[in-house]
C-alpha cells in the first residue's frame, strides 16, 4: 500500500511538473511577459508613475505616441504571478490621485508587483490570420536606494568606507557623524553601544542627505529598514581603517557586518527580483537636485553611473553568475516633474538628462542595453501661463500649492540651453550656481474631470511607454 501511494505521489509530481513546463512554454510562445522594473531616486514619484501608466494603458485616449495603442483591444488587471510579493495597491493610489480632494499617495517602501494584461491584435497579414494575443506586463516596483546597493558587491568595507567618508567631507549635514567617527578608537575592542551610536548617527546623516536632494545614500536599507530594523546587518558605519586592525575590534566588527549586509540583504534582492527584469525605468528628480545645488547634481551624476554599472554584469562576478547571460534590454532615465516647468524649458531639462546619461555611460563603460533620457510628468498638476513682471515676459506654471492649498503662479528660473553650465560647476565642486537661481515649488494634484476613455493627464508618458514596451505590442 505504501509503495502504491509512493508511486502515485511520484506520478502526480511528474504530471504537475509536465503541466508547469507546458504552462511556461505556452506563456513564452503565446502569452509573452514583459517584466518592467520601476525605481526612483529620492522623491522622484515612483508610485504616481506606476499608477498613471496603468490607468493610461487601460484608458488610452491620452497615449497617441504609443504606436501600439491602437492594437490594444482591452487591458485588465490580473493577480500577479509571484505569490510572496505584495501587490502594488493600484486602486487606492488611483483614488488618491483622482478623488474629489486629490492628494499624493504614500510612497511604497518595499518591493511590490502588479500584472496588467493587454489583449493585442497584431497588424499585418499574419496578425489577421492568428487573431489577438495576450501580452502580460508585470510591473515590479522597488526603491532606488536598493538598486544603488549593487555597487557594494564589488567593494570591500575599506573601499566603501573611504569613498563614503570622502563624499561626506564637503557636506555640512555630515559634520556630526564625521566628528563622532573621528573621536572613536576604531581599534578598541567592540563595545555594542558605541557601534549602535555610530550607526544611528550615520543613518540620520543619510536621511538628511536624501532630504537635501542627494542621490547616493547607500546602504539603501538604512533608509528603508523594514523588518531588519535593529539587526546587526544594519548596525554599522564607515570608519577609517587602522594600520593593523585588531581581532575583536570595533573596525573588524563593522567590516563583518558590512559583509553580512551584502550577503544577507543585497544578494537576495538581486537574485529574487532584479535578475528577472526585462525593461527598466529609473525616475530622477533632476529639478530637485538642481535646486539643491552643484553638490547634489554631482552626486546624481555619480549615482547614474553606479546604476548603469548595475546593468553591466561583465565586471561583477556575482551578477554575471546570477544573470547567466540575460541582460535588461532597455533602460529609461526619466526626469520627472516636467509640469513644474513651462514647456518652453522642457528641451533644456531633457538636454541636461541626456548629458548626464552620456556621462554615466562613459563612466560605467556601459554597452548593451538600449538607453534613453527624457523629461516627463506622470501626472500633470499644473497649467501654463505667461506673465509680465518688471518689464519681462515670464513663462510660468500655475497650480495648487501643497502647503496651504492656494493657487499660485510660479517661475522656477531659466535653465541653460548648454548642459555644461550645470554639469561643469558640479564636477568642479562649486558650492552654488553663480549668477543663477533655480527654485522649486511643491504642487498638489489638480482636481480631475476625466472624459470616458481618457487616463489622467500627463507629459510624455506615452513616449516613455513607447520606448519601454512599444516594440512588444
Amino acid at each position: 500500500m505504501r509503495a502504491a501511494v509512493g508511486i502515485g505521489d511520484i506520478a502526480d509530481s511528474v504530471a504537475r511538473g509536465v503541466e508547469s513546463i507546458g504552462d511556461t512554454v505556452s506563456e513564452t510562445l503565446f502569452e509573452p511577459t514583459i517584466r518592467l522594473g520601476v525605481t526612483g531616486l529620492s522623491r522622484a514619484g515612483k508610485t504616481v508613475f506606476i499608477t498613471s501608466l496603468v490607468a493610461n494603458l487601460m484608458d488610452r485616449g491620452r497615449m497617441p505616441q504609443l504606436a501600439g495603442a491602437g492594437a490594444i483591444q482591452t487591458a485588465y488587471l490580473q493577480p500577479q504571478p509571484d505569490d510572496t510579493v505584495p501587490r502594488f495597491d493600484y486602486e487606492t493610489h488611483l483614488a488618491a490621485l483622482t478623488g474629489a480632494t486629490p492628494h499624493w499617495p504614500d510612497s511604497t517602501r518595499a518591493v511590490s508587483e502588479l500584472r496588467l494584461s493587454l489583449r493585442v491584435q497584431p497588424s499585418g497579414l499574419l496578425g489577421g490570420l492568428s487573431g489577438p494575443r495576450t501580452v502580460h506586463l508585470d510591473i515590479v516596483d522597488y526603491p532606488g536606494e536598493w538598486l544603488l546597493d549593487l555597487g557594494l558587491m564589488d567593494k570591500s568595507y575599506t573601499q566603501w568606507a573611504e569613498e563614503t567618508l570622502s563624499r561626506a567631507q564637503g557636506r555640512d549635514l555630515a559634520q556630526g557623524f564625521l566628528q563622532q567617527a573621528a573621536g572613536t578608537d576604531v581599534n578598541a575592542r567592540l563595545d555594542e553601544p558605541v557601534a549602535q551610536a555610530l550607526s544611528a548617527t550615520f543613518r540620520s546623516y543619510l536621511q538628511e542627505a536624501r532630504e537635501a536632494g542627494f542621490s547616493d545614500c547607500t546602504p539603501g536599507r538604512f533608509l528603508l529598514p523594514g523588518d531588519l530594523e535593529g539587526s546587526p546587518a544594519l548596525t554599522f558605519a564607515p570608519l577609517p581603517r587602522p594600520e593593523a586592525p585588531a581581532r575583536g575590534s570595533l573596525w573588524r566588527e563593522m567590516e563583518r557586518r558590512y559583509e553580512a549586509y551584502k550577503r544577507r540583504v543585497v544578494k537576495p534582492f538581486f537574485r529574487d527580483h532584479f535578475a528577472r527584469i526585462d525593461r527598466q525605468v529609473v525616475l530622477v528628480d533632476a529639478l530637485g537636485a538642481i535646486h539643491a545645488g552643484p553638490q547634489a547634481v554631482e552626486d546624481l551624476r555619480g549615482a547614474m553611473a553606479d546604476i548603469l554599472g548595475a546593468f553591466r554584469p561583465g565586471r561583477n562576478a556575482f551578477l554575471t553568475k546570477l544573470l547567466l547571460g540575460k541582460r535588461v534590454e532597455r533602460i529609461l532615465f526619466a526626469a520627472t516633474k516636467a509640469d513644474h516647468l513651462h514647456h518652453a524649458q522642457h528641451p533644456q531639462l531633457t538636454a541636461i538628462m541626456e548629458a548626464l546619461l552620456r556621462d554615466a555611460r562613459d563612466r560605467a563603460d556601459f554597452a548593451g542595453a538600449k538607453t534613453q533620457a527624457m523629461s516627463i510628468a506622470a501626472l500633470r498638476a499644473t497649467v501654463e501661463e505667461t506673465r509680465d513682471h518688471n518689464g519681462q515676459t515670464l513663462d510660468c506654471v500655475r497650480g495648487t500649492l501643497l502647503e496651504g492649498g492656494k493657487q499660485a503662479a510660479f517661475y522656477p528660473g531659466k535653465l541653460p540651453r548648454d548642459p555644461s553650465r550645470i554639469l561643469n560647476p558640479a564636477r568642479d565642486g562649486a558650492e552654488d550656481w553663480l549668477g543663477a537661481d533655480y527654485q522649486i515649488m511643491r504642487f498638489a494634484p489638480a482636481v480631475l474631470d476625466l472624459p470616458p476613455g481618457d487616463g489622467p493627464p500627463h507629459i510624455r508618458l506615452d513616449r516613455a511607454a513607447q520606448f519601454l514596451i512599444g516594440d512588444r505590442l
